[in-house]
């Protein structure tokens, strides 16, 4: 099971993180910090597993940002190393070649993106043409309401405006 993933950068703000175990704020802030102090500085001809704690710590490095999952001891690393790739795929073809200040404006849907593949600290969806068609779906439907909202008050102010 994963139980949490983070994305770091090179200068060790996390930027994205997501708990499946419950967690206080306290020892999220222990976590994170723990975390990108170990990989930030790791060379990247080492291996891109360790061990922390009971957990084990599954990372990659794309670009100026670190990918980094805790999974439990009895967890396959290759595997966890897969879904993060998976993922990075996904923001690619959704961002169009994802970048750290992507993930910051557009948050809610990097969120979004990683809750379809991953529930619960379970791999849910391994296809990324079906992610990819919920998240245009979920585009299509948050378009709808903006515009239907942005248009219902534009024609309440103007009927306003007349009496």
């Amino acid at each position: 099971m994963i139980v949490f993933i983070l994305l770091i950068s090179r200068h060790g703000k996390t930027r994205l993180n997501k708990y499946y175990k419950p967690f206080n704020q306290k020892e999220r802030t222990t976590i994170q910090k723990e975390i990108s102090s170990m990989i930030i500085g790791r060379s990247s001809r080492l291996t891109h597993f360790l061990e922390w704690r009971d957990y084990k710590i599954v990372f990659k490095r794309y670009a100026s940002l670190y990918f980094a999952a805790g999974i439990e001891k009895e967890d396959n690393e290759l595997i966890v190393l897969d879904v993060i790739h998976h993922f990075v795929e996904i923001l690619d073809r959704y961002f169009g070649n994802v970048c750290e200040l992507d993930l910051i404006f557009n948050f809610h849907q990097a969120y979004f993106i990683l809750e379809e593949l991953v529930i619960g600290g379970h791999i849910m969806e391994s296809s990324k043409k079906q992610v990819l068609k919920m998240i245009q779906q979920n585009d299509s439907i948050m378009d709808e309401h903006f515009f239907k909202d942005e248009g219902q008050s534009k024609g309440q102010a103007a009927e306003g405006g007349k009496k």
